[in-house]
This record gives structure tokens, C-alpha cells and sequence, in this order.
């Protein structure tokens, strides 16, 4: 956790004043265990909150200004909290502006502005969603602060929007949604289309998740992510001739999917919605594996995610391949894969407490001869939801 006492010196160097009025929030960054690229096919997932995440330091002004800088990069601005447009140029700042757009939009009309400073351990382009950390701390310190109510629900459901709508990412729910409900030693079974929700316990006894960094940098909006989201809506508009009502592929299950798939003809395609209907089908085994403490075949399914996401829906690549092949060899690994939307990013392992510092330098060491890329490691708890701290 950060340094508190260091962060509101930083913020009163920057934006003066003293530290009266002061409030500090927290919400996480997260980890999706099982269910990759489900949530927007209306899918079950199945993330955590991790216990680091994104600070926010926040205090009202006595104008209707907006002040917002961070501790991770130079750029910094003020603008007024009445008028907020995308600007490419502020980069980093259009997350929480999409916010105040999106408050807007809800009818939340600010009684003052506010200077707010932000400090993330999250790896920026990790796929651990940083910028999800970053729009729900803002919409849950900006109602806090306007004795706004407090549903987390729909403050995921708005920080969605602002990400899909003001910053043009079309992600699904998962991310908002685990940073905003994530509970301390559990993880969240989420069926994105309704969100309908179920905390699971998930306290591996011996093992910890381990999640290495590939630290390559990857960019959702340019990334594939929505090539793959066209070619599902191409699997669902073959399907309805099998099922007219049909809207989203997660709404049928396994037998109903192999009963007519062969309508669709495309094979890349069909291989794209095999990949949606059978991993959705992991998620509701792995929960069953969890309650039942069946450790080993979590890991299994783990590894069974990884295989479907990197051979039928092709969105791993040479270095979340290299660095979940080094994991499979340490012993004491139940299971790994990439997490997150691919391209680069992340995995998560499921690792022995024994095998923790082999894991870290064995995987490290075959990751960078494999890629010549200097891979970073966390070992994780999981952690609550977005929260106020003092």
C-alpha cells in the first residue's frame, strides 16, 4: 500500500493549501483467474481485486476548477468540472474526465471543484486495468464527496460507460466491476449479462498467485481486441438460424453451441466462438473445483484457458506463450495462463508457497532467453474493492 503520509506532501506541494479537508480512496487493480474474453460475449468471469491498486488523494477547491496530476507521470492540468472534452494530449487524464463527463451525463451537477492527485502501483499497459482503478476511485471519491449515493454496482456500470463512450475502448464490465466489488480472501463470479454476482471463497491453502509482468506494452484501443468482438458477432448473426432470439454467444451452453456450430462456416471464426462457449464451461467447472478445494483441477482449467485462448482464439503471441510455458516446468505449479486481454500483459500461476523464488528466477531467466525482455513478478493477495481510507 502507498505511502499516505509521502502522497498529501506531494499534493500540497503541487496544489498548495494545507491538509485539512483532505480525503484519501483506494480501489485495486485486478486479476481475472478464469474466463478470458467471455464478458463481452454476456459470459460468466471470474477476477479478483488485488490488494494494490490506484491512490487518490482528493480535496475540494473553492472554484469550480478540476486539478489533476499524478505521482506516475509529468502531465498534469486544470480544467473546469463543468466542461470536459477528450483531448488526446491528456492522455492519461481523459480517464478521469470521462468520469466527470459521465457524472454529468447521470445528472450529478458538482457543488464545487476539486484538485486530485493520483498514485498507481498498477503497471501502466499491464492488463492488471489501471485505468478501470482510475475510474472507479473517481466516481466513488467524486459521490462520496457530493453525498452522492453510493452503489458499486453502478459505479462500475458508469466507469464502463466513460471507458467505452468519452475514451472510445469498448471493454466489457469485468474490469469496473471487480475493482468496485472486490472483497478481501474472495473471488467474484460475475455473469456479465445480468451481473448477477456470487463472492467465492478463494484461499488456496499452500499456494499463492503468482503474476508475472511480460512488460510488452500493450495498447487496448489499437490491439485486436475489437477485430475479435466483430468475428463474435459474426459466430451469434450465423447462429440464428439455429436461434433466432439469439444475442449474445454466451447464451447458449455447450451442447446447444456443438449441436450448431456448423452454421458457421467461417472456421476462424467458428474456432473464435468454440473458444467463448467452452471457457465460459471452465468457469462454472472451476467454481465447482474451488468449493470442493480440488486445487489441482483449477489449475488444470487454467491451463486449459491458456491453450484455448492461444490455438482458437489467438490472442497470446510469443511472449505470454514463452513465460506460461517457463511456469508449466517449475514444480509446484498447478496451473498458469495469460490474463487480461492478451496481446501482451500478464499471466497469473497458481504456485506453491515452496516454490515461489524458484518460480520467479527460473521463469525469468527462460523468459528472457526466450524473448530478450526482463520479465517483473508479483506475488498476490487479494484484496477489497474501492474503499475510503481516511
Amino acid at each position: 500500500m502507498a505511502n499516505i503520509e509521502a502522497l498529501k506532501k506531494t499534493f500540497i506541494e503541487r496544489f498548495g493549501g494545507e491538509e485539512e479537508g483532505i480525503s484519501v480512496f483506494h480501489a485495486p487493480g485486478r486479476v481475472n483467474l478464469i474466463g478470458e474474453h467471455t464478458d463481452y460475449n454476456g459470459g460468466y468471469v471470474f477476477p479478483a481485486a488485488l490488494t494494490f491498486g490506484t491512490t487518490l488523494i482528493i480535496r475540494p477547491r473553492g472554484d469550480k476548477g478540476l486539478g489533476l496530476s499524478t505521482t506516475n507521470f509529468p502531465t498534469s492540468n486544470t480544467l473546469n468540472i463543468d466542461s470536459v472534452a477528450y483531448d488526446e494530449k491528456d492522455d492519461w487524464m481523459n480517464y478521469p474526465k470521462g468520469i466527470v463527463n459521465e457524472l454529468h451525463n447521470q445528472g450529478v451537477t458538482f457543488q464545487r471543484g476539486y484538485d486530485l492527485l493520483y498514485h498507481g502501483e498498477i503497471p501502466n499497459g499491464s492488463g492488471l486495468s489501471s485505468s478501470a482503478s482510475i475510474e472507479v476511485v473517481t466516481a466513488y471519491a467524486l459521490l462520496s464527496l457530493e453525498n452522492q449515493p453510493l452503489d458499486t454496482v453502478k459505479i462500475a456500470l458508469l466507469s464502463q460507460i466513460s471507458e467505452n463512450e468519452f475514451n472510445g475502448v469498448k471493454s466489457g464490465i469485468m474490469d469496473q466491476f471487480a475493482v468496485a466489488n472486490g472483497k478481501k480472501d474472495h473471488a467474484i463470479l460475475l455473469m456479465c449479462d445480468t451481473l448477477e454476482y456470487e463472492l467465492v471463497p478463494f484461499q488456496p491453502q499452500g499456494y499463492t498467485l503468482v503474476i508475472g509482468n511480460t512488460n510488452k506494452r500493450r495498447g487496448l484501443v489499437d490491439s485486436k481486441y475489437n477485430e475479435r468482438r466483430a468475428e463474435c458477432d459474426a459466430a451469434v448473426e450465423a447462429l440464428r438460424a439455429a436461434h433466432p432470439e439469439l444475442e449474445l454467444l454466451g447464451q447458449l451452453n455447450v451442447e446447444q453451441f456443438n449441436a450448431s456450430k456448423h452454421l458457421i462456416e467461417n472456421e476462424v471464426v467458428r474456432n473464435r466462438a468454440t473458444h467463448v462457449i467452452e471457457e465460459i464451461d471452465r468457469v462454472l467447472q472451476s467454481i465447482t473445483a474451488l468449493k470442493g478445494n480440488d486445487l489441482k483441477q483449477f489449475g488444470e482449467l487454467m491451463n486449459q484457458s491458456h491453450d484455448s485462448l492461444r490455438d482458437l482464439y489467438e490472442v497470446t503471441g510469443i511472449e505470454l506463450d514463452s513465460m506460461v510455458d517457463a511456469a508449466r516446468k517449475v514444480p509446484g505449479v498447478l496451473g498458469s495462463r495469460m490474463t487480461g486481454a492478451g496481446f501482451g500483459g500478464c499471466t497469473v500461476s497458481l504456485v506453491h508457497e515452496d516454490s515461489v523464488e524458484q518460480f520467479k528466477e527460473q521463469v525469468g531467466r527462460e523468459y528472457k532467453e526466450a524473448t530478450g525482455l526482463e520479465a517483473s513478478f508479483y506475488v498476490c493477495s487479494i484484496g477489497n474493492g474501492v474503499e475510503k481510507l481516511s
